[in-house]
């Protein structure tokens, strides 16, 4: 019965820039993941950064990706069209006394960062120090009331110590141990965004079925977040797939600065699609 399911793939840009061969290399990848699983290939789009998402990147993600070949099923999901529902799983994890509001800037953290050298680190850096975690519930409550800007962050250990003992299958890795504590208190919603990637991302790959989750290397250590927002909120795991990054010559990962690299800039110098997906490591 499990077999008859619907199975999906996803690729998920964010409009905030143009498409370049590195964005083509993980959406060629999930599309061939689809095919292999027999399943669909999904197109979200994640757009919750209002400040640089922009319409005519949104467009153009769908014009560089349909002049490659690929196609999905419509209507495609834009995230700010879904704030209210993630608030709404938000809920589900402040009730449960799982999250605390932080008023922290970045300035502050660095500062506290900077006072403390032996402060732990993750994959990205110096982890959040926890300033706000310890501040009194009545006074943070106050502050929140009385419109302090704050960002809503995850108490990583209350949240771990729930969660309990996780795991998470990447099919060319096989099971892997889920260490929360190497992600520290990352954040769940801002005032101005209220939702994060963490959440957005966990909760869409939800509720759109998504049976194998297929992303860069470079977003391992984020599975280990989505494991345990998946368990406290009740949501089902997937499977995993984290491919290689693709670099130019010198090693160098392919970023949205490169822009001789995009996928419009490839085009208007006169490759065809076959020219691109093949440097995009998919040759006919």
């Amino acid at each position: 019965m499990q077999d008859m399911l619907p199975k999906f793939t996803r690729f998920a840009p964010s409009p905030s820039g143009l498409l370049h061969l590195g964005h083509a290399h993980s959406a060629l990848f999930a599309a061939r993941e689809a095919e292999r699983i027999g399943g669909a290939f999904l197109l979200r789009i994640e757009d919750i950064d209002v400040g640089r998402c922009r319409p005519e990147f949104d467009a153009a993600i769908r014009e560089d990706l349909s002049w490659l070949g690929l196609t999905w099923p419509e209507p495609v999901l834009r995230q700010s069209e879904r704030l209210s529902l993630y608030d709404k799983f938000l809920h589900v994890l402040e009730d449960g006394g799982l999250t605390y509001p932080c008023f922290c800037t970045r300035k502050d953290i660095q500062a506290e960062i900077a006072d403390a050298p032996r402060a732990p680190h993750g994959p990205d850096g110096p982890l959040y120090p926890g300033t706000c975690r310890v501040l009194d519930p009545i006074k943070a409550r106050d502050r929140v009331a009385a419109g302090e800007a704050h960002a809503v962050r995850l108490n990583m250990a209350k949240a771990a110590r729930m969660a309990g003992p996780l795991t998470f299958t990447d099919l060319d890795r096989g099971r892997i141990d889920v260490h929360p504590e190497t992600c520290g208190d990352i954040v769940l919603a801002r005032k101005d965004v209220p939702t994060s990637y963490h959440l957005s991302v966990t909760v869409d790959d939800a509720l759109q079925h998504v049976t194998l989750v297929t992303r860069g290397e470079d977003l391992l250590h984020a599975t280990h977040i989505h494991r345990v927002l998946q368990t406290l909120l009740g949501l089902p795991e997937p499977e995993y797939r984290h491919h290689g990054l693709l670099t130019d010559k010198n090693g160098r990962r392919y970023a949205k600065r490169d822009k001789a690299l995009t996928l419009a800039a490839l085009r208007e110098a006169g490759k065809e699609p076959a020219d691109v997906r093949a440097m995009a490591g998919f040759p006919e």
